[in-house]
């Protein structure tokens, strides 16, 4: 196939991917209730309400501005050959792979930045203000964009040295050593997330003593899950937005609990926003959505090896041979729509979890208070209550706040 082949289709799947994307967005605008649902009526004033969907207004004005800028340069750089112009810099600045890859997405990254950061400014400080929920000063989000980049700059430094070093060693077949090496990567920064990187964005101490610890405890050991690490985590420092996750693996595992979460929800909701993720770990949904990104890791990396020793690739985007870092820019744009398709059943499934998670504290502890602290998260968020179902079938990691709370009752 030539390059004007390779070319037309990354275009024609750069509008695709904005096209669907704007599509579902306005399907999902305009599906907005403009009243509260009856289910909601005691936990949604129609004041706040009205006000959840101004929010959801002004975001994605910001989204559609952004979207339009985006494709518009990237169209604007495959078309005037800027990827092409690019590599042949990196090339005659140094003959060594390593450094002409590590220049080549240094630039695209700091471009990039430029690019997002007003976007990301206004939405931080002016709509997420304007509703109330930002916490976040001019200082912790500078310390934020330097220790990401710098984090970006470690990590993703040595993972592209190791895949440049596996690349030229052995030639082909390369793909398997690279599935191994990013697989135990990502295993590893799963392990240790809360306890190496998290820390340096946030602060975490252990849970105090008291009626919360104790509860805890007593639910764990009944169900036989024992819980060594629970920590509270500064979200109010950035949002007044509540969450919790887990993190780690075996003996790692940990609960973080945002502060905001602790200040705005009973004891028995909290316990059962817990039991729902320890409904997690019971039914191995970790387990298997890890067994299934490895998988489908595996199969990309196993395709950007045959795309890597196709020329015409390259080529369309303006480079005179193929090479690894403007090989992957191109193969990320052209494996999208496999992307979109593992997305959605990645979805499926997760939601499919959700509900069984729910399942699970309701039999271990109760429905109430898991429906009465899901209220409270869907109305502190400002969240869609009525999304459109095609938004939520490619979108939704979640199943929509009414579909649990029915689940729950029923």
């Amino acid at each position: 196939m030539s390059a004007n082949f390779w070319f037309f289709l990354i275009i024609g799947l750069i509008l695709f991917d904005f096209v669907f994307d704007q599509v579902l967005g306005f399907l999902n605008s305009k599906n907005w209730s403009n009243t509260v649902p009856e289910e909601m009526k005691d936990a949604y004033d129609p004041s706040e309400y009205k006000r959840a969907k101004e929010y959801k207004q002004a975001k994605d004005k910001l989204g559609l501005i952004s979207s339009l800028i985006s494709v518009a340069l990237i169209m604007s750089i495959i078309g005037f050959g800027i990827f092409g112009m690019l590599d042949d810099w990196v090339k005659s600045y140094s003959g060594d792979s390593f450094i002409q890859a590590a220049l080549f997405f240094i630039v695209i990254a700091l471009a990039s930045s430029i690019i997002s950061m007003p976007f990301s400014i206004y939405g931080t400080f002016v709509i997420e203000e304007r509703f109330g929920f930002n916490k976040t000063t001019w200082k912790t989000f500078v310390l934020d964009k330097v220790k990401g980049i710098f984090l970006a700059g470690l990590i993703g430094g040595g993972l592209l040295w190791v895949v440049i070093y596996i690349l030229e060693y052995f030639q082909s077949g390369y793909w398997y050593w690279l599935w191994l090496v990013i697989g135990g990567f990502m295993f590893i920064v799963n392990m240790l997330y809360a306890d190496v990187i998290l820390p340096l964005f946030n602060k975490l101490k252990p849970l105090e003593e008291g009626e919360l610890k104790i509860a805890i405890d007593n639910y764990a050991s009944k169900i036989g899950y024992p819980i060594k690490n629970i920590y509270v985590i500064d979200g109010s420092k950035r949002s007044t937005k509540a969450n919790a996750f887990f993190s780690g693996i075996g003996p790692r595992k940990t609960i973080a609990l945002y502060d905001t979460l602790i200040e705005k929800c009973t004891t028995e909701e909290l316990l059962a926003i817990l039991a729902h993720e320890i409904g997690h770990y019971k039914k191995k949904h970790i387990l298997v959505s890890m067994v299934i990104s490895l998988l489908q890791m595996g199969l990309t990396l196993f395709l950007l090896e045959f795309f890597l020793t196709i020329p015409e690739i390259a080529q369309a985007l303006g480079a005179k041979s193929i090479s690894f870092h403007v090989g992957i820019i191109a193969f990320g744009i052209i494996f999208s729509p496999v992307n979109l398709i593992t997305g959605i059943f990645m979805s499926v499934l997760s939601r499919k979890n959700e509900f069984e998670a729910d399942d699970f504290a309701r039999k271990t502890y109760d429905a109430a208070p898991l429906i009465s602290g899901l209220k409270k998260l869907s109305v502190d968020s400002l969240s869609n209550l009525t999304p459109h179902p095609a938004y939520v079938f490619v979108h939704y990691s979640h199943p929509p706040l009414l579909k649990r709370i029915a689940a729950l009752r029923n």
